[in-house]
């Protein structure tokens, strides 16, 4: 799989951001602009956004501040500032409201991206988030921290190591997800991996996702918002999860659900071209723009 095109964007604040151009501009067809999960990259997205390309639609994912190629700022890693970074990415890229999908954390990002910022993006797709509040499951952040912090990685792991334990459990994703899980890592001179978001960073940005409540801002989300939650067959997880989504619909001005089941939280790398088909269908109910802003 080509990637047509990889630039490390200045935004015009905060840090630069690697951003993957997919497809052409097409004054007929709304662009896409597609935003990863917390310690993800914008590969995961890649089966995703060569469907979209392949129908002649233009597509651009992130590695958001921290991740990836990315800048890493030692700071700035709460929700507003991340949302921030989106709508600033959007204007350096000249596109007149996109359809904005985010994963888990990038969910809940471009939900925050549509209340802060209500002329910026054209449609949300939030895949397997945008509802997360982890102030209700944990009774503060050192609690949430000490079940949600990140694995330590063995010293020695290696890129084959790493990719023959993705394989076995994730056997039944396409090579686009699998390779795209496996950008989450950087090489080392001695052979080995480590994943390009540090752990102190990690923890920043799973700060600001406790600190923030997506409700609170949903009164001022314009635009349709489209959930596409994973029934990972977690039958307790799953129920929540539908209570906490059907909440968030009945909030919203335009609120839509599409259940992936069975899914894995990663819908987006298992199901790219599904979940490809229902950006495009909400692109074209939203009808093109002019492709730039005024």
């Amino acid at each position: 799989m080509t990637v047509a095109r990889s630039e490390l964007l200045d935004i015009g604040r905060g840090p630069r951001l690697r951003v993957l151009h997919w497809g052409e501009d097409n004054a007929d067809l709304r662009p896409h602009l597609l935003v990863h999960g917390l310690a993800s990259n914008a590969r995961l997205w890649d089966g995703v956004a060569a469907t979209l390309a392949a129908t002649g639609r233009r597509a651009v994912a992130v590695d958001l501040r921290g991740h990836g190629l990315s800048d890493k700022p030692d700071d700035g890693y709460d929700m507003a500032s991340v949302a921030d970074d989106v709508a600033a990415l959007i204007a350096a890229l000249g596109w007149d409201r996109p359809v904005v999908s985010g994963q888990s954390w990038g969910a809940n990002v471009v939900l925050e991206l549509a209340a802060r910022h209500p002329a910026v993006a054209g449609a949300v797709v939030c895949v397997d988030g945008g509802t997360i509040r982890l102030a209700e499951r944990f009774a503060d952040f050192e609690a949430c921290w000490s079940v949600l912090a990140p694995p330590r990685f063995r010293p020695d792991l290696t890129r084959a190591d790493l990719e023959a334990g993705m394989r076995s459990r994730n056997g039944h994703w396409p090579d686009s997800g699998i390779l795209g899980a496996l950008a989450c890592f950087e090489d080392q001179p001695d052979g080995t991996v480590r994943p390009f978001l540090t752990r102190d960073r990690h923890r920043m940005i799973l700060a600001g996702l406790f600190d923030h409540d997506p409700h609170t801002g949903l009164d001022r989300v314009a635009v349709p918002v489209l959930f596409v939650p994973a029934d990972t067959g977690e039958q307790a997880w799953t129920t929540d999860k539908r209570a906490a989504v059907d909440a968030a619909v009945a909030r919203l001005r335009d609120g839509r659900v599409r259940w992936f089941s069975p899914a894995d939280h990663d819908v987006h790398a298992q199901y790219p071209t599904e979940v490809a088909q229902l950006l495009t269908e909400l692109a074209d109910e939203l009808g093109p723009t002019d492709g730039t802003r005024s």
